[in-house]
């Protein structure tokens, strides 16, 4: 299979319903005729009824985001997951293959799972979802990814904010507050992951928010890899974390006590939480912005490029600066 280019405008423009059916049929599946378009932006997802079959969703995947190896390598970290009884959705592999091109388009195939979000203040929730999440990381580390890239200070936070800078996204009477405020922001990011000194880097789910974790009595199941990177293991807990400092380290004690049970965590990552924070703003950004060819996005983030956007964004970045200089939310002897 080879890698598709990208397209410069409307990148899902042909995805008709009679060209998802036929995708569909290409490797043997036969819809309905009903979908229901499911809510992503990266993208293009949809739940299909079976002809004698319960309904499937089906992936399309932005063209160019990913090579074919690396949403493959994604789909092995996956399998691999599955295999040993964690629960996540994997993809469902026909002729021994689970990566599919129709046209211009490469598509997988998923069953389809319910739930609901997590109470996570509900006793044991938490600790719960840190024995997943701790389960993940012990197979996560037990490899690397070779085509997926990491999560790092270059590529969600320097390169970033440079494509803002260089495509006029910002207003012009804002650009030089921008790029002073994210200057620094990145210099604090620095200072702090050299107070977490060397770190272990591992296969991360990499987007491991509630959205991304559907709860059935029993218990929590993992969905939508995608983001799928190497990186540090706090990446994958410090956006359950919610509320003033003694609530976060609060709710980061419960979620270790379970994750300890199956993989070790190196204290020196809480100077990462807010760095990463400040990381995955920046990046968001830049996120949307080179997504802006795609009809969908001005019409779901009309208030991206406004002035008062990035007002509330060099405020968000002042904000980040100066909790990256307080303390972490956990003190210990390291």
């Amino acid at each position: 299979m080879t890698d598709v280019k990208a397209s410069q405008t409307a990148p899902f423009e042909d995805l008709t319903p009679d060209f998802i059916l036929d995708a569909l049929d290409s490797i043997g599946l036969k819809g309905d005729g009903r979908l229901l378009a499911l809510n992503s932006y990266e993208n293009r997802v949809y739940q299909v009824w079976m002809d004698e079959a319960p309904s499937l969703v089906v992936k399309f995947y932005r063209p160019a985001r990913w090579t074919d190896q690396a949403i493959i390598e994604e789909h092995d970290f996956v399998n691999s997951l599955a295999d040993a009884e964690i629960p996540v959705v994997a993809p469902i592999a026909y002729a021994n293959q689970s990566l599919f091109s129709y046209q211009a388009h490469r598509f997988a195939v998923f069953p389809k799972h319910g739930g609901r979000a997590p109470e996570l203040d509900r006793e044991g929730v938490l600790e719960w979802i840190g024995r997943f999440i701790g389960r993940i990381h012990a197979i996560g580390a037990s490899d690397v990814f070779k085509s997926r890239p990491t999560i790092d200070i270059a590529s969600f936070g320097i390169e970033p904010s440079q494509f803002l800078l260089n495509h006029n996204f910002i207003p012009v009477e804002l650009v030089d507050v921008y790029e002073g405020v994210v200057k620094h922001a990145l210099e604090s990011v620095q200072r702090c992951f050299d107070r977490a000194g060397d770190v272990a880097s591992l296969r991360l789910h990499g987007d491991c928010h509630m959205g991304n974790m559907l709860w059935t009595d029993d218990g929590p199941h993992f969905v939508d890899f995608d983001d799928s990177r190497m990186g540090p293991a706090i990446q994958d807990l410090w956006m359950m974390l919610s509320g003033d400092r003694a609530e976060m380290a609060a709710q980061l004690n419960d979620i270790l006590a379970g994750y300890e049970d199956f993989y070790e965590f190196n204290p020196r990552e809480v100077y990462l939480i807010e760095a990463l924070r400040t990381l995955r703003l920046i990046h968001y950004s830049a996120w949307i912005a080179r997504r802006w060819d795609d009809p969908a996005f001005p019409a779901a983030f009309t208030w991206f490029n406004t002035q008062r956007y990035w007002q509330d964004r060099i405020l968000e970045l002042r904000e980040q600066i100066a909790l990256m200089d307080e303390p972490p939310i956990m003190q210990g002897n390291f």
